[in-house]
């Protein structure tokens, strides 16, 4: 299993140098589904906790979660939209761990003009993926995991369907604080297209480091994604982020995403401003058996995103 993981992880570095986007489909799955990943700059794949939404970002993350862990997500996104998702994660054994998931994102309903600017009616727009995550055990410090995504795109009467396959690795040492991550996302390709035309999916290869300090309640983050693209300069593939702790249920945290900021530009006559975007807050509380996260951050010009976790383990 070992060397199966290592190998597979080997070839999505070899990708690297090859793998390309263009006109990209499916975007809704670049969203962050973990508040606490949102609050750090929206990117993050090392989080270490006890965090079931983490099987969003990195399905090696699930082996440190609670057995029999169900968690319910909901985003605000832009005017009219709406994303809802959940995941259920189950320990399987000693050193494996499996989980299921779904995301769904509404676009709201949109006018439907004719090529003079008549309006003729209303369409909706919407996605759905649901997942299967495995993750297993490496050694006392590594851990691997795999998910296999089926998608499905629907607007206006069009439909689309896709597979994709997420692939992490972990390595965490508790006792100096650091936990490092590979993260090779949406791996794969549309199998059903919405009309003549195959485009591509959101592929991510990203890498990531954690620091925890002993000696004080902080712990510093930093992503790079969109490792596989290389047309923009090298700040904008990272994400950093820091977190508080307050005793052991309380965790206040802070964000920044410099591509996110560059995106969300708008030129003001001789100026330009981001309005804010890039920058992302959040806090969570976790009990014995309930789990509660939040964030806040600008995902699109038109609208602020407030994001909320809700996990119970059963």
């Amino acid at each position: 299993m070992k060397k199966v993981v290592f190998t597979l992880i080997g070839i999505l570095f070899a990708l690297l140098s090859s793998a390309q986007e263009s006109q990209e489909v499916y975007t809704f799955l670049r969203l962050p589904v973990s508040a606490h990943a949102a609050a750090l700059g929206g990117d993050n794949i090392t989080i270490s906790d006890d965090d079931p939404t983490m099987i969003f970002h990195n399905p090696a993350l699930i082996s440190n979660t609670s057995d029999k862990s169900i968690n319910l997500n909901f985003m605000t996104y832009m005017e009219g939209s709406k994303s809802a998702s959940a995941s259920f994660i189950k320990a399987w054994g000693e050193r494996a761990t499996w989980g299921v998931s779904a995301q769904y994102m509404d676009y709201g309903s949109m006018k439907e003009m004719t090529i003079d600017n008549i309006e003729v009616g209303t369409f909706s727009a919407k996605d759905i993926a649901i997942a299967g995550t495995f993750a297993y055990l490496l050694g006392n410090r590594w851990s691997g995991g795999i998910t296999l995504r089926v998608i499905s795109s629907s607007i206006a009467g069009y439909n689309s369907m896709a597979i994709a396959t997420d692939l992490g690795l972990n390595y965490l040492d508790d006792e100096r604080g650091w936990s490092i991550s590979a993260v090779a996302k949406n791996l794969g390709g549309q199998v059903k297209a919405f009309q003549d035309t195959y485009e591509k999916i959101p592929f991510d290869l990203q890498v990531g480091v954690s620091k925890e300090f002993n000696a004080a309640p902080l712990r510093f983050s930093a992503t790079f994604s969109r490792l596989n693209r290389w047309d923009t300069s090298f700040i904008q593939h990272l994400a950093i982020g820091a977190d508080v702790f307050i005793g052991e249920s309380v965790y206040i945290a802070a964000g920044y995403n410099f591509r996110r900021r560059e995106e969300m530009k708008i030129s003001e006559g001789d100026s330009s401003s981001s309005h804010g975007a890039g920058l992302s807050i959040g806090a969570g509380l976790t009990l014995k058996r309930f789990k509660l996260g939040v964030a806040y951050a600008k995902y699109h010009v038109s609208a602020s995103s407030l994001l909320i976790n809700a996990t119970y383990s059963l």
